[in-house]
């Protein structure tokens, strides 16, 4: 395999620059309706970056405001350290530099591989044939150029979608939903193909979605958009141990909440006096993922203080669902082993620090 395309990916932008991309203060407003509202966004050299948030948010505006398909309200759109966007100035997309994978592939049904791949190279380019060769062989579809898209599973689909957009070598790729038209099974796979070929050609790249896991596991860093606006951007550890408030804590995984009483380091709850992650004093809701239960069968010292509702196995985990004392049901992540049943009386204990968050009132 040639290196030239990878060379050109790593080297696409100024040496100085740490960042291909930087969007301060976009807003977009369609009709009375305020879509995206002073988004900050940034994605370092080789970055990838997630773009999470729920269908309405105005994510998908903002790459198209990236990509030059919207034209800004406000705020400005730098990539590879040249202003290519503001309320004076907006460059057209085929001079910005970006690839652009779309939601279903966007490939064209009457032309080959070779020819998809081809279609946003300069027509005279001296090594275009080369070029092409060199982005399917990225993607792991070598000699794939005569085949036709509809010969082609929805994976190789947008492998031959990404290799479009690496050909030209940009600044920046831009993936808006790319697998959500696979079956969760294909997904999963292609996801992990993508990501690896993102990192080998040290691509920078924002990912769009609404997929909390395909955000989490695919990204370096997560910007969480809600309501038009960025709430949260953090490494994808940091968003789903720490999420800045309920909301997002509920979005980027399976969260559940207990009444407690906050003493500043420590909270006060029906599971215990617990350690928590930062401050809080009075009323609060205390956060818990499922893998934060410990069950177990009493011991001495121990008294049960729950019961086992129901157990779906997974077999790499299981979920148990189980009732406190107290009348509240949780659940519970455990691994394969533990002989754990339902019906059984068990103790519930939580590990490590907790996240609280203000008492929420009763409507």
């Amino acid at each position: 395999m040639t290196n030239q395309l990878v060379t050109e990916v790593q080297a696409s932008a100024p040496a100085k620059a740490d960042f291909a991309l930087c969007c301060t203060g976009l807003q977009k407003q369609f009709g009375e309706i305020n879509v995206v509202r002073g988004v900050d966004l940034s994605a370092r050299q080789g970055e990838i970056v997630a773009l999470l948030g729920p269908s309405g948010c105005g994510k998908t505006t903002t790459l198209r405001l990236i990509a030059g398909f919207e034209e800004l309200d406000g705020g400005t759109v730098e990539i590879a350290g040249r202003l290519v966007a503001s309320i004076d100035r907006s460059e057209p997309p085929e001079r910005r530099h970006v690839g652009m994978v779309f939601q279903d592939g966007a490939l064209f049904p009457h032309l080959s591989v070779g020819k998809n791949v081809a279609f946003g190279l300069p027509r005279r380019m001296p090594d275009r044939d080369e070029r092409v060769a060199d982005a399917l062989r990225i993607v792991g579809l070598a000699g794939y150029e005569k085949r036709m898209p509809y010969e082609l599973s929805g994976g190789q689909q947008q492998r031959v979608a990404l290799a479009r957009a690496l050909a030209p070598a940009p600044d920046v790729i831009l993936l808006d939903e790319p697998f959500s038209n696979l079956d969760a099974e294909l997904r999963a796979a292609v996801r992990t193909e993508v990501r690896q070929i993102l990192a080998d050609a040290r691509a920078t790249a924002v990912l769009v979605t609404h997929d909390q896991e395909e955000a989490l596991s695919l990204a370096d860093r997560v910007a969480v958009m809600w309501e038009g606006r960025i709430v949260q951007d953090a490494s994808p550890e940091e968003l789903y141990h720490r999420p800045v408030n309920r909301e997002i804590g509920v979005f980027v995984g399976d969260a559940q909440f207990v009444a407690g009483e906050g003493l500043g380091r420590r909270v006060q709850c029906e599971l215990g006096d617990l350690p928590t992650h930062g401050s809080a004093v009075g009323p609060v809701d205390v956060m818990l993922r499922p893998e934060n239960l410990r069950l177990a069968h009493t011991a001495d010292g121990q008294s049960a203080n729950a019961v086992v509702l129901a157990r779906a196995f997974f077999g790499h985990d299981q979920l148990m669902r189980i009732k406190l004392d107290s009348g509240s049901t949780l659940n519970a992540r455990l691994g394969t082993y533990g002989g754990i049943r339902p019906g059984d009386r068990i103790h519930v204990s939580v590990r490590g620090a907790v996240l609280t968050f203000p008492k929420t009132p009763i409507s």
